[in-house]
């Protein structure tokens, strides 16, 4: 039998892998500057995390891997978030006495969908939460943090795509405006807008097939149904972003693909003209009720997730590279029956922090130099028989081509004289 990995997963080798650590290095170092603490939430949770009352997302309707164990339903995550609620909520963290609590997530999620460039189902995901505390400021941080891991990841072609969804009142007049407005046309739409249309009449205006349906663009604007409170609210978000030099477009048919949003939404994306449908990097917004729904008290929080596929794939369309950590600062290799010293002295380099490759095989000393030129060590430590008796070793310098005989107790300095010259 010929196994592969499933369809919509794929394995990470080396070569690689290091493009993946370099990423994952510069998330950790930019969330460490912004004060944000890692959470690690299990993979799977109880189904009802996820799918939540009357939720119209694709997401949950259609993209789920669900599966039973006796009476109970689990899931494997398909976004972070609700998992890291859950968890605020359980542990009691709105008990800190600093908030909002700064989290952030890092690692694989799952969603069943077509597999195409840049989304996978399975795909790993790094996202932010800031929990606990209401603030248009807060949103403007959080947008500036995902704009910081772009631009040293050295993505610079990207725009931010703004909006507002209003608080609880705006929304709930603008839905019923939706509903009005599309109710006679509803022969017009889509099967999943039909759904949409009793559950979030919201979701109607992110369609993907009805995109180009004229009846989408004579739809009621939500900026006509916003109460004061709201636009005050996102008149501040954006007074934040000026502030900080991030520029924007407000983009009033922004709505996201999940329920729980309210206030800010919004997405950056790629200007890159062969970005097509993958244009976007990283989005999120800000949300009122998810704590509350998880058995915590009401508090607001705001969030992003970026696809670390696509970031890596767009970061390298713009030039950016990994280098490859793969040489060794040290080869040893044994000439005659020396026994374990080859190993013991690799030992003694590895605590020492060195890099160190050594043969473990019987070879000639010519197979030997050929392995010590494939680890790219500029240090070549040979050990003999007459060397193991008089506890010395043979260092041979390739970045000057010289050699010289040192006392085993001196192979640390030694070493670390080559390197540093």
């Amino acid at each position: 039998m010929n196994y592969q990995t499933p369809r919509g997963t794929y394995d990470i080798l080396p070569g690689e892998t290091e493009k993946w650590q370099k990423t994952e290095e510069l998330i950790r170092e930019v969330c460490r500057l912004y004060r944000f603490r890692e959470i690690r939430t299990p993979i799977f949770e109880s189904t009802a995390v996820f799918k939540r009352e009357n939720d119209s997302s694709d997401m949950v309707n259609k993209e789920m891997y669900t599966f039973n164990m006796g009476d109970d339903s689990y899931t494997l995550r398909p976004e972070g978030t609700a998992g890291v609620i859950r968890s605020f909520d359980q542990h009691k963290l709105y008990g800190a006495a600093e908030l909002p609590a700064r989290l952030y997530y890092l690692g694989p999620m799952f969603r069943h969908e077509r597999p195409q460039k840049g989304r996978q189902r399975q795909f790993t995901q790094f996202g932010i939460e800031s929990i606990g505390a209401k603030s248009p400021e807060i949103d403007a941080e959080a947008i500036a943090l995902g704009i910081d891991i772009v631009k040293r990841m050295g993505i610079s072609s990207v725009k931010v795509c703004i909006n507002t969804l209003g608080d609880d009142a705006s929304r709930a007049a603008y839905r019923q405006a939706l509903k009005d407005y599309f109710t006679p046309h509803i022969d017009s739409l889509c099967g999943d807008c039909k759904r949409r249309l009793e559950q979030n009449p919201l979701r109607i205006l992110d369609c993907k097939v009805d995109a180009d349906n004229p009846v989408l663009k004579d739809a009621p604007r939500l900026s006509d149904y916003l109460n004061e409170e709201s636009r005050e609210y996102f008149d501040r978000v954006l007074a934040a972003l000026d502030g900080l030099g991030i520029p924007y477009e407000i983009d009033d048919r922004l709505v996201r693909g999940l329920d729980y949003y309210t206030h800010t939404v919004f997405e950056v994306k790629s200007t890159r003209p062969d970005s097509g449908a993958q244009a976007t990097i990283f989005a999120g917004g800000r949300y009122d009720h998810l704590v509350e729904y998880f058995g915590g008290p009401q508090l607001s929080g705001m969030g992003f997730a970026i696809g670390l596929e696509r970031l890596i794939a767009l970061a390298e369309e713009e030039g950016w590279t990994a280098e490859e950590s793969g040489n060794a600062d040290v080869y040893i290799m044994g000439a005659g029956n020396v026994g374990t010293a080859p190993l013991t002295l690799a030992s003694t380099l590895r605590a020492a922090g060195y890099v160190t490759d050594v043969n473990l095989l019987q070879r000639s000393m010519k197979a030997q130099f050929k392995s010590a030129d494939r680890s790219g060590a500029p240090v070549i430590v040979i050990v003999g028989e007459a060397e193991l008796q008089n506890g010395t070793v043979n260092v041979k310098n390739k970045l000057d081509n010289t050699q010289q005989t040192v006392a085993v107790d001196m192979l640390v300095n030694t070493v670390k004289g080559i390197i540093k010259k």
